[in-house]
């Protein structure tokens, strides 16, 4: 990867497990002053201390406490000047029975999933407003799921939040390109983040004939931050091994 991101200041969302701990560490070793959150105190710590040779800032604070994320961001002005990059990663997913579910339990998903991008968006586009001369550059990549367009039983929520993250992010494309900032989001779909065992028949059910890793994702992420990428803009990109152009029937 030789996206020259030297300098560039990146905030994460979830940035202490899986997905986002894999964008954190590659983002820092490649030279970018790197801001994350996340619930995971004692991971979020733990991943600073490894990357203790590089920049690299942990908050622990949960999105969904509105004020919470917003000191953050603002933190993250008032020291650093700016925020070049935001990657909003954070998730949680919270499948059940639609008889179990409660409104409060949907409304939590889609606050953490969903509004939290939209927080961090509207206060980068405030602060961009207020300091014409930052607007050269920036870069906000969402992260969505294959779920947003395809489902198991029970995930309503997640579907829900999933599917309004590809909508907000073609919206923030369209606002946000006065600030020369592109808003683009990625749809991973199987991702192995160490959660559960894996199969010889999981990895082959899959057309690229493997289950995906957290590299993959960050990979695109990095391409995207290009300088030169600029024109990849309001697009949702699919990272699933081909899984959703694959015709599947019962026998």
């Amino acid at each position: 990867m030789q996206t020259d991101i030297q300098d560039r200041i990146v905030f994460v969302t979830g940035g202490a497990n899986g997905i986002g701990r894999s964008i954190v560490t590659t983002f820092c070793q490649h030279g970018a002053d790197v801001v994350f959150c996340d619930t995971d105190e004692d991971a979020g710590e733990q991943l600073c201390k490894e990357l203790q040779d590089y920049r690299c800032t942990f908050y622990r604070i949960d999105v969904a406490d509105k004020a919470a994320l917003e000191k953050v961001v603002t933190d993250i002005f008032v020291k650093k000047g700016n925020i070049d990059i935001i990657i909003n990663n954070v998730g949680i997913s919270r499948f059940g029975d639609i008889l179990d579910i409660s409104v409060e339990d949907f409304e939590n998903v889609l606050d953490i999933n969903l509004r939290s991008v939209f927080i961090t968006s509207k206060l980068l586009a405030k602060f961009r407003s207020e300091n014409e001369d930052l607007n050269k550059y920036g870069r906000i990549i969402n992260m969505a799921s294959t779920r947003h367009q395809m489902s198991e039983p029970d995930s309503e929520a997640y579907a829900a939040s999933k599917g309004g993250i590809v909508s907000l992010t073609h919206a923030l494309a369209i606002s946000l390109s006065k600030y020369n900032i592109t808003v683009n989001c990625i749809s991973p779909g199987w991702i192995d983040t160490g959660h559960y065992e894996i199969r010889e028949e999981d990895h082959k059910q899959h057309p690229s004939n493997r289950v995906g890793v957290p590299k993959d994702i960050t990979r695109a992420c990095f391409f995207l931050c290009d300088p030169e990428n600029n024109f990849i803009n309001g697009q949702n990109i699919v990272i699933d091994g081909g899984m959703t152009k694959k015709m599947i029937y019962e026998e």
